[in-house]
């Protein structure tokens, strides 16, 4: 059972009058907020309570697609620069975005 699952049973004990727990209690033993609980409460009473993430099994809208992939790869292979000026350079990703896939394909050497 999820702490989210934890606090929908106890809000409904509440809501039932089964337990004599505070609202504030419910927050402390799942360690939610008490704002949230009263937004789930809500949630509860509405019947629009939802445990499963909107965004789950959805592509990001920021992912990179192959063909920039093989760009960068290309443009990384035909040079001869530091990963740092090559980012620069680049512009249009991140450091971090292009380093993990320049390491991925095996294009850096380590320095260990």
């Amino acid at each position: 059972m999820t702490k989210k699952e934890e606090a929908v049973k106890l809000i409904k004990s509440k809501i039932n009058k089964e337990t004599f727990l505070t609202y504030k209690e419910i927050a402390q033993i799942t360690g939610y907020h008490p704002k949230y609980i009263l937004k789930l409460k809500k949630e509860v009473l509405e019947g629009t309570i939802n445990f499963v993430h909107g965004n789950k099994n959805r592509v990001p809208a920021n992912i990179m697609s192959e063909a920039e992939r093989k760009k960068i790869i290309d443009l990384y292979k035909k040079t001869n620069v530091s990963i740092r000026k090559f980012c620069k350079f680049y512009n249009s990703r991140s450091y971090s975005c292009i380093y993990n896939l320049l390491k991925k394909e095996g294009l850096l050497k380590s320095t260990k």
